[in-house]
């Protein structure tokens, strides 16, 4: 059975820095894409990284390129989200997510899912 588990969300004043972190069990890591997305109250989930399979691309959406780094260790199973200078508009629950395939920007792409932390930033 697949897991993912989400950690290191918290709230933090604008300017600051989080490191959230996707444990995954259950599946051979290194062969999968790992994504993180976003949702906000009363939007849409939203693409945010993607760490792709075997050595893949990464990819960012632009409203964190610069800010934001993923990053993943196979050994250990997880994947990373290096947040620096958090916005307001970066409050959202935050997901990891695994997609057997290419790794896209399209959430209904990825097959597993984990439970989110939350990511409050105060202005």
């Amino acid at each position: 059975q697949v897991h993912l588990v989400e950690s290191g969300g918290g709230l933090v004043q604008a300017g600051g820095s989080l490191r959230l972190s996707c444990a995954a069990s259950g599946l051979a890591f290194s062969s999968y894409a790992v994504g993180w997305f976003r949702q906000a109250p009363g939007k849409e989930r939203e693409f945010v990284a993607v760490s792709r399979r075997n050595g893949g691309m990464i990819d960012y959406a632009d409203s964190v390129k610069g800010r934001f780094t993923i990053a993943r260790d196979n050994a250990k199973n997880t994947v990373y989200l290096q947040m620096n200078s958090l916005k307001p508009e970066d409050t959202a629950v935050y997901y990891c997510a695994a997609d057997w395939g290419y790794g896209s920007r399209f959430r209904y792409d990825y097959h597993y899912w984990g439970q989110g932390t939350q990511v409050t930033v105060s202005s």
